[in-house]
């Protein structure tokens, strides 16, 4: 029995002994430093893994999933719901950084998208595929891109909404473009270098808003804009057009809005006009406009801002002080041969145009004293610091030669007292 005993511990040392190498492959590790799974990590994303790394050739951060987070300044992305990944159908890329670049790879990856805005991003520019150009539903285009051409624009064919803002575009006319945008509801392409003519016939029907402003298209404005039943805004201010308004622009019964300020337009105001029961803003400046100012205006019951200034019309304004304070912007000033009838409207109005003489011509402002009821005196606290000024030359004019007298009895007096000063001084020191 002794023997055994002794046998065993000696066995069952040996085995420990043996074993003790394998158990050292493996060290113990410590709960501090075990690697946890990191739910940032891309492989959390909800995002197909082609557009995730689109998304990261963007500079777009990744480390969360696009498509749950909330948007910043940098980006807003929206998702689908598809299955089992999510697919882009929004991308905004906003305040992008310099080292931001467009690969064709990366586009062709992010051929869902239905919205496409770069604002602010002044990368180079590149074609996009075509099965993305033809998917675009909205595409924005502000201050980004560096340059783009007619081209470029024109195989955006479902786009509705288009807006190109601040971006030279190298095409010989808007024609280019909007030729082949058959669906394009809003359109916006400003201070974009723009040259040629307004299009004829190439306009959506559809189409409820037109933006060509700051630009340098010539020409005069075809009638076929006037058969856009559905425009309520058309902006082609700061142009180079010439002609006249067409007598037909009546017939767009639901503008809203209508510039046309800073061209070289001419003739009268088409009486059409006053068929506009939607119009609000109505900016006709710095043209070349004449004849009277029809008194129609007056009538147009939705009418907020008016902006006549800065062309040649000419006679007596036909408005009166109710329909003026009536709107929220009148403007009517640098008319140099229009006048307003003094009895009816006020000089307070600041209209920045003369009284009518009797012949209702204009006349030069009356040469009078600052009191006068035909001066442009502002508003009544002007008029009661006028009084004020006026009661206190008046009463200094009672008043003055009492002070003259008072000032030349004390200079008398001093030159008095100094005379008796040297004479009692010379008898002293004798």
């Amino acid at each position: 029995m002794e023997e055994t005993s002794f046998v065993i511990p000696i066995s069952l040392i040996f085995v420990l002994l043996h074993t003790l190498p394998i158990l050292t492959l493996s060290p113990p590790t410590s709960p501090s430093k075990s690697p946890l799974p990191s739910p940032s990590t891309p492989s959390s994303s909800t995002l197909d893994p082609k557009q995730l790394r689109a998304l990261q050739s963007l500079n777009i951060p990744t480390s969360k999933d696009p498509c749950t987070t909330p948007k910043t300044l940098q980006n807003v992305i929206h998702c689908d719901n598809s299955k089992p990944f999510h697919h882009l159908t929004s991308l905004h890329l906003i305040n992008c950084s310099d080292d931001v670049s467009l690969s064709i790879t990366a586009l062709k990856s992010l051929s869902t998208l239905q919205d496409l805005q770069f604002i602010n991003c002044p990368i180079a520019p590149v074609s996009f595929p075509s099965e993305l150009a033809s998917n675009l539903k909205s595409f924005t285009c502000f201050n980004s891109l560096r340059k783009l051409t007619g081209v470029f624009l024109s195989h955006l064919v479902n786009v509705t909404d288009l807006n190109v803002t601040g971006v030279p575009i190298k095409a010989s006319g808007p024609v280019i473009i909007l030729a082949h945008l058959k669906k394009v509801n809003k359109v916006t392409i400003s201070n974009a270098n723009l040259t040629g003519n307004l299009p004829g016939k190439s306009w959506n029907s559809n189409i409820s808003h037109i933006d060509l402003s700051k630009n340098h298209l010539k020409g005069k404005i075809p009638n076929s804009i006037t058969e856009l039943e559905n425009l309520y805004s058309l902006d082609l201010s700061s142009n180079q057009l010439t002609g006249e308004l067409p007598t037909s622009i009546g017939d767009l019964i639901e503008l809203r809005n209508l510039s046309v300020s800073s061209n070289s337009l001419s003739g009268s105001i088409p009486e059409s006009i006053v068929s506009m029961p939607s119009l609000v803003y109505l900016d006709l400046s710095s043209n070349q406009f004449n004849g009277s100012i029809p008194k129609f205006l007056a009538d147009m019951k939705s009418l907020k801002y008016l902006n006549l200034e800065r062309n040649n019309f000419q006679g007596i304004l036909p408005f009166n002080s109710s329909f003026i304070k009536r709107l929220e912007v009148f403007k009517i000033g640098e008319n140099a041969n229009l006048c307003y009838n003094h009895t009816t409207l006020s000089s307070k109005m600041k209209l920045g145009i003369s009284p009518c003489d009797k012949n209702g011509l204009p006349i030069s402002p009356p040469t009078k004293s600052p009191s006068s009821d035909d001066d442009y005196s502002g508003d009544d606290s002007d008029d009661d610091s006028s009084s004020e000024d006026s009661t206190s030359k008046k009463s200094g004019g009672h008043h003055g030669p009492n002070k003259v007298v008072l000032g030349v009895a004390i200079a008398l007096s001093s030159i008095v007292f100094l005379i008796i000063f040297l004479i009692l001084l010379s008898r002293r020191c004798a």
